[in-house]
């Protein structure tokens, strides 16, 4: 599935607002769920996607996936924002990793 949110995010990596490629960013989330917190390299998760509440991650692999976003891209999501309401999807995750890297 085409994401029609994700044109905007490359353009905007294009003109330099953010520092990291949300192109990148997206399908390192997306291998990273679905190989460690999934755990089935085969599955073919939507951006848009209802990955907490369609029972793909539960409260303890959501912090799981904020150390990983943490060591792998420097980007620390405080337990507050930890919520199904923020990080429900992968578009929402992207979004959120890629806040933390708009350039100053």
């Amino acid at each position: 599935m085409v994401n029609d949110g994700l044109a905007p995010l490359a353009d905007d990596y294009a003109n330099g607002i953010y520092k990291m490629n949300p192109t990148e960013v997206r399908e390192k989330l997306r291998l990273f769920i679905t190989q460690e917190l999934v755990r089935d390299n085969d599955y073919v998760l939507r951006d848009d996607e209802g990955i907490i509440t369609d029972g793909l991650m539960d409260s303890f692999a959501l912090a799981e996936f904020a150390v990983y976003v943490e060591s792998e891209f420097g980007v620390y999501i405080p337990d507050a924002e930890l919520t199904v309401a923020n990080m429900d999807s992968l578009d929402q995750m992207v979004a959120r990793v890629l806040k933390d890297s708009i350039k100053d």
